[in-house]
């Protein structure tokens, strides 16, 4: 079976050092995997089109800067963007199109796919290919994600796409969602891992056996949290079990050498101890810096303050809640049982 690689590097990456790729490390990394057989690079701040701001973190330079140097540094690869309505305006979309991306991902929580119509409905009447993006998607049930797709599906999206966006799914869970998902659409459906259980090349794989002809993967892992699936060990890792890919793997193993100064390849990409808890407590892997710097301002262990985000069901976009967590923490002793609360990793 063929499987369509997407690499959001210079996105998701883009969460691991405060959004400040700058734009001669997009021009450098986009030349340099151009040849490598990837479908498509994904470009921008880490929550995507018009996510640049002061709760979520202020981004180097403009979409339209990014999108446009990495158009101008693409032949062979298609151009991609994340956008989740609310953070990204149809104009924005507007300005990517013509800024040349060819892919559009329009992406909601896992429970509220109807957020993307209009944005699906847009791209889609500009001729654009759409996939539509469920994000934390371990917090629903596998028959919810079928109906949250279907319906995004009927907006006009020409493929589905998973996310694990907390690093909590293990692959008994990929195979349930994925493979139900796979069985009832009649578009492709793909699948986004990170690595914050050690579980993204597992859960990948055990995706593609499932049905998902789409996978994520990027440079060293480089994203945010624990990072995301390695690029090149999951194209290597996908010909051993027989996908083909369309990718050269020694041709990404030389991408990585030829780019030593590069952020996705300098920067070391482990599965930290707070990483790890994140993962255990299914909260957004995007939430780590914000966790880290209020568990420092208000002297409150992380664990704690994942373990209350967990509690109230916090989701990307709901940055505000950390430092309100971190505040009351900080004046109420937290009571915590030695394990997740039941339902955690549903």
């Amino acid at each position: 079976m063929a499987i369509a690689i997407h690499d959001p590097t210079l996105r998701d990456g883009n969460h691991a050092i405060a959004h400040t790729l700058s734009l001669d490390d997009i021009a450098a990394y986009c030349r340099t995997v151009d040849g490598c057989g990837l479908d498509v690079v994904e470009v921008g701040h880490g929550n995507g089109l018009g996510a640049s701001s002061l709760q979520l973190g202020m981004a180097r330079h403009a979409d339209r800067e990014m999108l446009e140097t990495a158009r101008a540094n693409l032949n062979c690869t298609k151009l991609g963007i994340h956008a989740i309505p609310g953070f990204a305006k149809i104009s924005d979309i507007r300005s990517a199109i013509d800024a040349g991306v060819d892919v559009f991902r329009i992406a909601a929580h896992c429970t509220e796919g109807d957020l993307t119509q209009s944005y699906i409905e847009y791209a889609r009447s500009q001729d654009k290919y759409v996939q539509g993006v469920l994000m934390m998607t371990h917090m629903a049930p596998a028959e919810v994600l079928l109906a949250q797709a279907q319906r995004q599906v009927s907006y006009g999206a020409n493929a589905i796409v998973l996310m694990d966006s907390a690093g909590n799914y293990d692959p008994r869970d990929t195979s349930e969602k994925i493979g139900m998902l796979a069985a009832e659409l009649d578009v492709p459906v793909g699948f986004h891992a990170h690595n914050n259980l050690g579980l993204a090349i597992a859960n990948s794989v055990a995706a593609a056996e499932a049905g998902a002809t789409i996978l994520d993967g990027t440079m060293r892992g480089f994203g945010a949290g624990a990072g995301n699936t390695q690029l090149e060990v999951l194209c290597a890792v996908l010909e051993r079990y027989g996908f083909e890919t369309g990718t050269d793997v020694f041709a990404l193993c030389e991408a990585v050498e030829a780019l030593p100064e590069l952020p996705p390849v300098q920067r070391r990409t482990i599965v930290g101890t707070s990483n790890l808890i994140s993962g255990i407590y299914g909260v957004c892997a995007g939430f780590e810096k914000h966790v880290t710097r209020a568990a420092q301002d208000f002297g409150v262990a992380p664990r704690y303050i994942y373990e209350e985000l967990s509690r109230c069901n916090a989701v990307a976009g709901q940055e505000d809640l950390i430092i309100s967590a971190a505040a009351h923490l900080s004046k109420t002793p937290p009571e915590t049982s030695a394990q997740p609360r039941k339902g955690v990793t549903a």
